[in-house]
């Protein structure tokens, strides 16, 4: 009987207090996702001095950019957990033939997006707006960006198979080197500083790449010196159908889910583009920053979702609902944080991508009014989270369908008809009005099923 008592006590997940438990898991990337976004929000602030129209073309590049990181993304995740439990199964080859499928398709979601770039670039902006500058800006970023996106997809592909190993420091080293890379060039490929030539948009996007390639090399450095559980050597490799389908089947969904914000983005613009290609950029500008007031959270889950599987696991109801409690709680209060910003700040943070008095017209009632929606964005994406420890992912695709496609898209059409660009912006406060809903119906729903009758 002691020894049943005292196991747990091997796995600081079940024993360690929840707040601290909870702060040494998700700090790490927390700060990672953070140096993140602020390369994304510097990266446009640079672009920004080019001209309006060069931002309209990034923010116009966003949704093929966000499609990207969600397939590699969502592979990444199907290695990451196949991986993962092929080490603690104590089957070696297993996570051997995990690690060198990933970087196999990795390779093949570079391909694929390095064939968009530069066979359906054009189409893709051209369905966008007709404007001919903003169509010859966002060809030439998006095609550097799409053909080089092989550093990007090695990157994470290389990061997550260390991190499979719970090496997770080594990544903090990577992204953010390759995110410091990234923000000291775009000044100098853009405008020409220190006797390179000034290539203008052309320059950020080679910027962007090299961070990525730079990061790929660093994580590939460390998989080498530090990784003596999994080589990623590829001598002698045959891909296997049977371990891709494996990686799929978990990653697929996360792809799916990932997507539909790329969707929700696209449609946007073409509804806003309609009214004019200075609104489009004001969106691009508001996704760019609040980035940096999700990204904490998004992080904050990285480190929740282990806690709550490790504690459904070992039947612990209390840990569990002291956890959600908890991540609940500090992501409510950083999107507090950020709607005050938000709202106080508007002026200033439009002014840093250089905005025209028409930008600032647009964008301060659209970022004050979009922004409402972080009152309820904390909350909801926590319970979503919640739902994929406990093993419902599909709960979550619900609620992101349902916000993004389903409340989004309709109401911001329909108020774009009806009301004009000013009603537009509605749309968000109002479909995350509904995803609040959603997640607590089907977060009783889960708590009935699965945490209700565990032990205390």
């Amino acid at each position: 009987m002691s020894q049943l008592t005292t196991q747990p006590g091997q796995n600081r997940m079940g024993t360690m207090p929840i707040n601290r438990l909870l702060i040494t898991m998700s700090l790490p990337m927390i700060i990672s996702m953070l140096v993140q976004a602020m390369y994304n929000i510097i990266d446009s602030i640079f672009v920004s001095r080019i001209n309006e129209a060069a931002l309209a073309a990034i923010s116009m590049a966003f949704p093929i950019q966000s499609l990207m990181i969600a397939v590699s993304s969502g592979t990444c995740v199907g290695v990451n957990a196949l991986l993962s439990r092929s080490l603690g199964e104590q089957n070696q080859k297993e996570a051997q033939k995990a690690a060198q499928n990933g970087i196999f398709l990795a390779i093949l979601g570079a391909l694929a997006f390095a064939l968009f770039g530069l066979f359906a670039s054009r189409l893709y902006f051209a369905s966008q707006t007709e404007d001919p500058q903003i169509i010859a800006y966002g060809i030439e970023y998006l095609q550097v960006c799409l053909i080089f996106s092989f550093g990007f997809f090695m990157e994470m592909m290389l990061e997550r198979i260390i991190q499979s190993t719970g090496r997770t420091i080594y990544n903090m080293f990577s992204q953010g080197l390759g995110a410091i890379a990234n923000i000291i060039l775009d000044p100098i490929m853009i405008f020409g500083l220190f006797g390179f030539p000034a290539l203008g948009i052309r320059g950020a996007a080679i910027a962007t790449v090299t961070g990525q390639f730079l990061a790929m090399f660093i994580s590939l450095f460390c998989n080498i010196r530090w990784n003596t559980d999994v080589s990623i050597r590829m001598k002698g490799f045959s891909p296997d159908r049977r371990v891709i389908g494996i990686i799929y089947a978990v990653g697929l969904p996360s792809i799916v889910m990932q997507s539909i914000s790329s969707v929700m983005t696209y449609g946007m613009n073409k509804i806003l583009g309609v009214f004019s290609s200075t609104a489009v950029t004001v969106f691009g500008v508001y996704f760019k920053l609040q980035s940096f007031i999700f990204m904490p959270v998004f992080g904050l889950n990285n480190g929740m979702i282990p806690i709550i599987a490790y504690n459904y696991g070992a039947r612990n109801k209390k840990r569990i609902m002291e956890t959600a409690r908890l991540s609940i709680y500090i992501a409510v209060g950083i999107m507090l944080v950020g709607l005050a910003i938000f709202q106080l700040f508007t002026p200033q943070l439009l002014l840093m991508f250089d905005a025209s008095e028409h930008m600032l017209e647009i964008g301060v009632p659209a970022l004050r009014l979009i922004s409402l929606s972080f009152l309820f964005a904390g909350y909801c994406i926590i319970a979503g989270s919640v739902f994929q420890a406990l093993g419902n992912g599909v709960y979550s695709l619900i609620v992101s369908v349902a916000r993004q496609l389903l409340c989004i898209l309709p109401i911001a059409w329909l108020f774009a008809r009806l009301w004009g660009l000013h009603a537009v912006w509605y749309s968000f406060p109002l479909a995350e009005i509904t995803s609040v809903v959603m997640s607590t119906i089907l977060f009783k729903r889960i708590y009935d099923k699965k945490i209700r009758n565990l032990s205390e």
